[in-house]
């Protein structure tokens, strides 16, 4: 059985998030139990696994997501992972509907080699910082907005881009600040520079201290960033050591968020599923 390592939201081996992606004959998932074996042995932040559904049916492909420690209800980057696969291996082609835990997910590959995932928007509900939220970032925080049940994320606006990336959190209290994590954001210092916001994800909730790339933050980061800037479509860094763009489209009650994909290994799992 195959599996690869995919390089997810980046054009350039080595950057962006890594995902595993292992793709499964038809018919139903192995065990949780088993699936969180493979993804606690591939140690990387999300390991997604996907099998054929029958034809005629709403979605195409059945996805899960397993960080090393736990399924996730939705998952961007290996999404977008998978769907590359699919694409460059010639399995799939056009658009891929994917059955997950947050509904049927909508992927389009384009001539450019990028790819877009349709996911469901975010909602931002502005809350009070729990207590210890600030010293566990280290930074103060200008507002902070629950993200709804999907994501279990909290969205803390910082004051500016050189704060979001000089933080060092204390993750062993930022466990207790929200149910998955926080993402921290922050505008762009530079209007020309090629994005309009940064961020950072940081989810020891889920076993991931800091994330590479997080897709799904992004169904946060736009509907926040669209009513800052009054347009629905903006590009954000996420500036992790990998960093990565992720290019957003506010589309109501969906978002949409295109990016491109690497393959870096293409391995074989000999441990049965």
């Amino acid at each position: 059985m195959k599996i690869r390592i995919v390089d997810a939201f980046t054009d350039r081996p080595f950057s962006g998030n890594p995902a595993g992606v292992v793709l499964l004959e038809s018919g139903a998932f192995p065990g949780a139990d088993r699936l969180q074996l493979v993804a606690s042995e591939v140690n990387l932040a999300e390991t997604a696994f996907a099998h054929p559904l029958p034809p005629g049916g709403e979605a195409d492909w059945a996805l899960r997501w397993f960080t090393p420690a736990t399924e996730v209800d939705l998952c961007g980057h290996a999404t977008l992972a998978t769907a590359h696969v699919l694409h460059t291996t010639g399995v799939a082609s056009g658009a891929v509907r994917f059955a997950s835990r947050s509904g049927v997910l909508r992927t389009t590959a384009h001539e450019d080699g990028t790819l877009t995932l349709d996911f469901p928007t975010a909602p931002l509900t502005p809350v009070t910082a729990p207590a210890g939220l600030a010293e566990a970032l280290g930074a103060s925080l200008l507002s902070v907005h629950d993200t709804g049940e999907r994501l279990g994320d909290l969205l803390v606006e910082l004051a500016d881009e050189a704060t979001v990336r000089a933080l060092r959190p204390d993750f062993r209290a930022l466990t207790a600040c929200s149910r998955r994590g926080v993402i921290a954001t922050a505008a762009s210092a530079d209007p020309v520079c090629g994005y309009d916001f940064v961020s950072r994800g940081f989810f020891p909730g889920v076993g991931i201290e800091e994330d590479p790339v997080t897709g799904s933050a992004h169904t946060a980061l736009a509907p926040f960033w669209a009513a800052r800037f009054g347009r629905d479509s903006l590009t954000g860094l996420q500036a992790s050591a990998r960093s990565g763009l992720v290019r957003v489209s506010l589309r109501g009650e969906r978002t949409l968020l295109t990016g491109s994909a690497v393959t870096v290994i293409d391995g074989e799992l000999l441990a049965g599923l």
